[in-house]
């Protein structure tokens, strides 16, 4: 699928802005797609009746770290918003923005430590990796998959980089 994909250069961030993207819209039983995913990721997670997780243990798989506390996960876009921008978002309408920002169907949402999720911000695999080298396959497939399903590009180096940690497969 890496070889399928379009190469080309990144385009500019201008016009750029995460509001562009709604995220965290309402899924069900009024639960919004960050409570989805932390039900889904986390084991014996409990929630109240406005659907906020108060309880449950969450693995992340980026740096295999466990969690108590709902507050300590973040929900990562594997394929960061702004690359997605970058990378032939820009071009899509705001609902098209919101499907993939909210996209629980392909590997596109994790639930992650927060502090790494911070650290690697927008980057690309060429320019960040999990610092959990035995997640290299599943990350770099995963970025490969949201990749095809919604057109984007990828850069030369960031097929390098996929190319490089999908040979841990």
């Amino acid at each position: 699928m890496l070889e399928q994909l379009e190469v080309a250069p990144s385009s500019s961030d201008g016009g750029y802005d995460r509001d562009k993207f709604p995220h965290w819209i309402t899924q069900s039983d009024n639960c919004n797609t960050r409570e989805v995913v932390l039900k889904r990721d986390g084991k014996t997670v409990m929630q109240d009746d406005k659907c906020a997780a108060v309880s449950g243990t969450w693995k992340s798989p980026y740096d295999g770290k466990t969690w108590t506390d709902a507050d300590d996960i973040q929900i990562d876009h594997m394929v960061p918003l702004a690359n997605a921008w970058r990378s032939g978002a820009s071009k899509w309408t705001t609902d098209q923005r919101e499907i993939f920002a909210n996209d629980l169907t392909h590997p596109q949402l994790f639930a992650v430590t927060g502090t790494v999720n911070s650290d690697k911000s927008d980057s690309s695999p060429d320019e960040w990796k999990p610092p959990l080298s035995s997640f290299y396959c599943k990350y770099a497939s995963s970025w490969v998959a949201v990749k095809d399903n919604y057109n984007l590009t990828i850069t030369s180096a960031e097929k390098s980089a996929l190319a490089d940690m999908l040979s841990t497969c």
